[in-house]
């Protein structure tokens, strides 16, 4: 069993199998990550239960462990009762799918709060649409939910380490709750992985934050901004502001043990299998 394996987020346009475990292979990917619906609309749509099958099979054979990205609309701070109530539909439909492709773990963006309103108003919000659909991941094979902070745009609810922490006591530290850490949001948000240390101290606040195990998948992208930037660009692994010693350094905390890496950089096939083969070899 690999500490930390490493793949890349897939296509999955023509078939989940056909095309998203083509891409992984061409990677040589150890692990990857799909959507399951339009990232950018409220569409929910049902699959194909041969291609389900055959990604699940395919992944088992390759010990290939896979995660779905929720849309990127799905905002359960804000304002509108419209995005609201699609938000739902859309986290419960990609919960559903990802247990029917076997994934490991669903990743959605924490959102932000619109409209003017608190932060808290907004987090109470979460508790109210969250917490339902956490309790109805009673499956043995239900994947858990993994909260990825965003780069600090705008009112987000949680861009620091330590924003995990009134987000998890919304929805009452859940047994299916954990976190997805995109290392070039985090870099954004202000915590400065380049600086000596600085992994470290933000890994160590995490856990001390939400608890041991909490952590379930990483998003490694190098940033194309500055730590505090607040923007989310990503770069290629060493091509950025965090640089390679950086994720070196994530690859040895005790925090990420077992923990995959996905990454999410630009450049296309080659600039991934790039990433990828980088990452493998900063691992050792």
């Amino acid at each position: 069993m690999l500490r930390n394996p490493v793949g890349g987020h897939v296509p999955v346009a023509g078939g989940l199998a056909k095309v998203g475990l083509g891409y992984a292979r061409e990677l040589a990917g150890e692990t990857l990550q799909v959507f399951v619906a339009n990232p950018r609309g409220w569409a929910t749509p049902p699959g194909s239960p041969a291609q389900d099958e055959a990604f699940r099979t395919g992944c088992a054979e390759a010990g290939l462990p896979a995660y779905v990205h929720a849309p990127y609309l799905i905002n359960f701070g804000s304002h509108s009762e419209e995005t609201a109530r699609r938000s739902v539909e859309s986290m419960r439909h990609s919960l559903r799918r990802g247990r029917e492709i076997g994934a490991r773990g669903v990743v959605v963006h924490t959102g932000s709060a619109t409209g003017g309103r608190s932060r808290e108003t907004a987090l109470a919000q979460v508790r109210e649409l969250v917490l339902p659909l956490l309790d109805e991941l009673t499956h043995a094979d239900d994947p858990p939910l993994l909260l990825e902070s965003t780069a600090g745009q705008g009112s987000s609810l949680c861009s620091r380490a330590e924003d995990f922490g009134p987000y998890f006591a919304a929805l009452e530290h859940h047994p299916k709750l954990g976190v997805c850490l995109d290392t070039c949001h985090i870099h954004a948000a202000g915590h400065d992985l380049a600086a000596d240390g600085g992994v470290a101290a933000t890994l160590d606040l995490l856990v001390a934050t939400v608890g041991e195990g909490r952590l379930g998948l990483i998003h490694a992208n190098d940033s194309k901004e500055p730590s505090g930037a607040h923007k989310d660009r990503h770069a290629n692994i060493g091509a950025g502001h965090i640089g390679m010693g950086p994720f070196r350094e994530l690859l040895r905390h005790p925090a990420t043990e077992g923990v995959p890496l996905i990454i999410e950089t630009p450049g296309g096939p080659s600039g991934h299998a790039a990433d990828v083969e980088l990452l493998k070899k900063l691992r050792g």
